[in-house]
This record gives structure tokens, C-alpha cells and sequence, in this order.
């Protein structure tokens, strides 16, 4: 029997650039998701200019990496910057939102805690 494939959305064994693989459109937030199981996400997005996420909080970490434009991050209290290139980490259970004030693209990684077996 075959192993069931982790990732999905992708090819495999062929190069692809992340930014080209979800597109813009007007008005709308786009997303991929490239892989999804109890542990881990990894999803692309694509935020049209004015579009966001509004403040919720997560029983995970996730770290977003910015590919193009610009997006502002509000963790907790705290706003920032995020520029193509790089990369913002956003702790458990902080409240978290994301803001285009212009459009930006991004892959969202979230990781989760392994929840313990009971026996």
C-alpha cells in the first residue's frame, strides 16, 4: 500500500517559487494550503490591500514569513513591520492580527503541541 502524501497542493521533485504559487485578487484574501495535520499548517496567502485577520489567539506558534509587500503584525500590545524576506514569530496563546496596508503575500507555519497519550 502506499503512504499517503504529506504535503499536498505541490508538486513534488520540481523547483517552484513560493510568491507564484497563490495569486491576488481584488478584495479578497486567497490561501493554499501545502500541508495540514494535528502537529503542523503550512499555508500560503495572498492579502489584497485593506484585507487582514482579525485578533484571535491560537493554541499553537506560528511564525509568518513575509514573500512580498509589506504586512503589519499586532501580538499582543506589541505592532510590527514585516517586509518581503522576513520572518515574524507569534507565541501561543498571545492574541494576533495581520493588516494590508498594502497587498502582500505570505506562507504561514503553525506548529502545534503534541498533546500527551494517556494510558
Amino acid at each position: 500500500m502506499d503512504k499517503p502524501q504529506l504535503l499536498k497542493n505541490i508538486s513534488y521533485a520540481q523547483p517552484q517559487e513560493l510568491v507564484e504559487m497563490v495569486q491576488y485578487q481584488d478584495g479578497q484574501v486567497v490561501s493554499r494550503t501545502l500541508a495540514q495535520n494535528p502537529y503542523l499548517s503550512l499555508t500560503l496567502f495572498a492579502f489584497d490591500q485593506g484585507e487582514g485577520i482579525s485578533a484571535h489567539t491560537v493554541t499553537a506558534d506560528a511564525l509568518v514569513q513575509v514573500l512580498d509587500g509589506q504586512a503589519q503584525v499586532r501580538i499582543g500590545d506589541q505592532e510590527v513591520t514585516v517586509s518581503a524576506g522576513q520572518v515574524v514569530a507569534m507565541p501561543e496563546g498571545v492574541p494576533h492580527a495581520l493588516d494590508a496596508h498594502q497587498r502582500f503575500k505570505m506562507l504561514l507555519t503553525v506548529v502545534k503541541r503534541p498533546q500527551p497519550i494517556m494510558t
